[in-house]
């Protein structure tokens, strides 16, 4: 501070000693739980108890639904039975549920079970020629693409020093490359990965039934548990959300849902016993209970006319090797109103990987006739039972913007009542 600001702050200290009261009498920002806590007088003790519950719960849903996932993955699969062995533990010095809790986890044999899964799904992926996680597929192609361009770079940053002329413009592909290569191969990797998934998905359940159903039953019992004290409690059912893989549990109500890397998450909340009226709401509670569980940032505001239709659609597992883009401005309410009850998540897989023809001669154009750049890919899934392509153009030098829709399979079944869109 210079001596000018010494002066001005020096002569009365009523400024600073305003801002140390106004920051000491500012209510200090609360957490949901704290939240929770004061408006329906539970303890610190019974709001971790029953978050420790769903983090059991959720690792054995999630494992149960997608098993593969956690192949060679040792060392994470070791952290996740530490923590929860750890928080069963705990049951013993709870009430009697807590203690049959503890009790049906060691007599189903639940850790067993876990190791048992993972080792069958090791199995049936080394049957496949699959020998590794992904992730480590990703870290181990990645070096062995990385390190020959680095050297490649590195040379031609040393030849001008030994007088060897070297074009600036052979930079601009290496640059290129240096970009492109390691995402295409992550996206070719991912791209295999999800597709080894939805081929052995049904072969491993079926193996595996018993294994798997031990799993679910115990998640059953302890959903079971954390509503029963919920009730007890008097807590407002609808206040604790969370999320699941599998909806078929019992006493649940499904909030939303959301496709997550070719999985359905599922967001949900306890249900009342049939009959019984539920517990009011506190109105410091209502606004978190308001709340949406998604935000409606995907979904379109602004109402749009211009859409292309890519009929005639040839491809199969979302990649598109033919179409026909037909203008289809006349059922552009029609695909607005499609658009409002669908669900967005971004594409798995990038533009070029979805339609690698894009040309001149296979392209969607703008109302200019100039060819589309596309911005944005986004899967859409209608009412949660059909999926499509939605294409997001950049904005033309003639100031329109153009969007594009398209099946994601030629063999896809088109609902009745989106026919009309797609088939017309």
């Amino acid at each position: 501070m210079n001596e000018i600001e010494q002066e001005k702050s020096e002569p009365t200290g009523e400024v600073e000693n305003t801002e140390r009261r106004s920051r000491r009498s500012r209510p200090p920002r609360r957490t949901q739980g704290q939240a929770l806590q004061e408006a329906l007088s539970i303890s610190p003790e019974q709001l971790k108890d029953i978050e420790e519950k769903l983090s059991v719960i959720k690792f054995l849903d999630y494992f149960s639904e997608e098993p593969l996932d956690f192949a060679f993955k040792d060392r994470t699969v070791d952290q996740y039975v530490t923590k929860i062995t750890e928080k069963i533990d705990k049951f013993e010095a709870g009430g009697e549920e807590d203690k049959l809790l503890k009790k049906g986890f060691e007599d189903k044999k639940i850790l067993e079970s876990v190791n048992k899964i993972k080792e069958k799904t090791e199995e049936l992926a080394s049957s496949k020629g699959v020998n590794r996680s992904v992730d480590k597929r990703l870290r181990r192609l990645n070096l062995l693409i990385t390190a020959p361009l680095l050297g490649i770079a590195v040379l031609f940053f040393i030849l001008p020093y030994f007088n060897i002329p070297i074009d600036s413009f052979i930079m601009l592909p290496l640059i290129c490359v240096f970009c492109m290569v390691p995402q295409f191969v992550r996206n070719s990797v991912v791209k295999k990965w999800f597709q080894f998934k939805q081929e052995t998905r049904s072969e491993f359940y079926t193996n595996n039934r018993d294994d798997i159903l031990v799993l679910k039953s115990y998640i059953g019992e302890v959903l079971a548990n954390i509503r029963l004290h919920l009730l007890e409690l008097e807590v407002p059912l609808e206040l604790i959300k969370f999320s699941l893989f599998n909806r078929d549990y019992e006493d649940l109500n499904v909030i939303n849902q959301k496709q997550l890397k070719g999985m359905t998450e599922y967001y949900v909340s306890f249900a009342y016993p049939e009959g019984m009226e539920p517990f009011p709401i506190p109105e410091s509670l209502q606004q978190q209970y308001n709340q949406p569980i998604f935000p409606e940032s995907k979904k379109r505001e602004k109402v749009e006319k211009n859409f292309i239709v890519l009929t005639e659609m040839k491809g199969k597992d979302g990649i598109i090797t033919s179409f026909v883009p037909s203008l289809k401005d006349s059922l552009a309410d029609n695909i607005n109103q499609m658009l409002s009850d669908s669900e967005f998540s971004d594409a798995e897989l990038g533009f070029s990987e979805i339609i690698p023809s894009y040309s001149a001669d296979t392209a969607i154009y703008c109302l200019c006739g100039e060819v589309t750049e596309i911005s944005t890919v986004n899967v859409c899934r209608w009412k949660g039972k059909f999926s499509f392509y939605l294409f997001e153009g950049m904005q033309c030098q003639c100031g329109d913007k153009i969007y594009a829709v398209s099946l994601m399979d030629e063999e896809d079944e088109v609902p009745k009542e989106l026919q009309e869109i797609f088939l017309s």
